[in-house]
């Protein structure tokens, strides 16, 4: 081959490995700079929870003295011990130091590492938002593609306005009114549901029995987190399927002779699936803090219960470690939102 013809023959070739550079060059900056965006809110986070529940009101020393006789030089040594009498500044850079190397600190009140109680407490509230996540996506998503494809029926009216209502009610309302419905005496089906906690002290040995006893205990406090979050999933399925319906793609598909529910299933719902994909990921993490209320209501033995407890000190080592648990998975799940969305959607990426 003459080197004319080998040079038309490689040119074609030098473009599109350019352009693939260029894309992976941006793809790599993207993921620094969103990657760098997320260290930047953690060490944000780290100092919040620090400088945050040092204005609480109260003492801890006090608190946890309540009801004893002590003396003056009793509480001031047991300041001295947990550090509490040292300047702020001094405490912060303690706590940046013990944090880098992974020590979360002490438990005033229970007297154990803050790691291993937020790793004891973290499997009931994995199960209780993992579950409650999974069904209000499932049942916002079907509930928001049959409402937006009958727009303006009595069914998208119905379905549209109960989520919205039960979306605005304050979570720790709604769990006490399931509360009463389904587990005391007030209500038409009493005693039907456990009051709170995990586990009964009377269920029997055995795996399955243990698990059917969870299983009772978890369907009220995930019925109330399912309640308050899947309105958000539904509308924006909803918007995002009303924005698909009269596409062309969609009428297309018509002419061809598809049944609407097919048009409906295999074309209209993946495209406006993107919207959704990315909330359920940027919401995982605020359902998680927000879990804090359901768990105190139902005595649920998770992350937000322990928060709570902690609260009522203040336990301060405790409260920094479950507030840096809670928004870190915000942080992070917000993260995967982003590197999701560009992923799943090629217009928002750079060439």
């Amino acid at each position: 081959m003459s080197e004319p013809a080998m040079t038309d023959a490689i040119t074609p070739i030098e473009p599109r490995a350019e352009a693939a550079e260029r894309r992976a060059g941006g793809t790599m900056r993207f993921v620094a700079a969103r990657l760098g965006g997320a260290a930047a809110s953690l060490l944000l986070v780290v100092v919040l929870g620090f400088l945050l529940f040092r204005v609480i009101p109260g003492d801890p020393v006090r608190t946890m003295t309540r009801g004893r006789p002590v003396s003056p030089e009793q509480l001031a040594e047991l300041r001295a011990r947990l550090g509490l009498d040292r300047p702020l500044l001094e405490q912060f850079v303690s706590y940046l130091g013990r944090l880098a190397h992974g020590d979360l600190g002490v438990s005033y009140q229970y007297s154990r590492p803050v790691a291993a109680l937020v790793v004891e407490r973290l499997g009931p509230t994995v199960l209780l938002v993992g579950t409650a996540t999974v069904i209000a996506v499932v049942l916002g998503l079907w509930l928001g593609a049959r409402a937006a494809w009958r727009r303006g029926s009595g069914f998208d009216r119905a379905v549209t306005g109960i989520a919205v209502t039960l979306w605005s009610v304050p979570t720790f309302w709604l769990g006490l009114i399931v509360l009463m419905v389904f587990a005391v005496g007030a209500g038409p089906i009493p005693g039907l549901f456990p009051t709170g906690g995990m586990t009964s002290p009377d269920t029997p040995p055995g795996a399955l029995a243990h698990a059917a006893d969870v299983a009772h205990h978890l369907v009220l406090p995930c019925l109330t987190l399912v309640a308050v979050i899947y309105a958000q999933y539904l509308l924006v399925m909803r918007s995002s399927l009303v924005e698909e319906m009269h596409a062309d793609y969609l009428t297309t598909a018509r002419a061809k002779g598809l049944r609407e529910d097919l048009v409906r299933r295999r074309h209209a719902v993946p495209n406006a699936l993107l919207p959704t994909v990315t909330l359920v990921f940027l919401h995982l993490g605020l359902v998680v803090s927000g879990a804090v209320t359901v768990e105190t209501v139902f005595s649920w033995p998770g992350l937000g219960l322990l928060t709570y407890e902690a609260l009522q000190v203040p336990d301060l080592p405790l409260l920094q470690g479950t507030f840096l648990v809670l928004a870190g998975a915000v942080v992070a799940m917000n993260l995967v939102a982003e590197l999701l969305y560009r992923a799943l959607d090629p217009r928002v990426r750079t060439p």
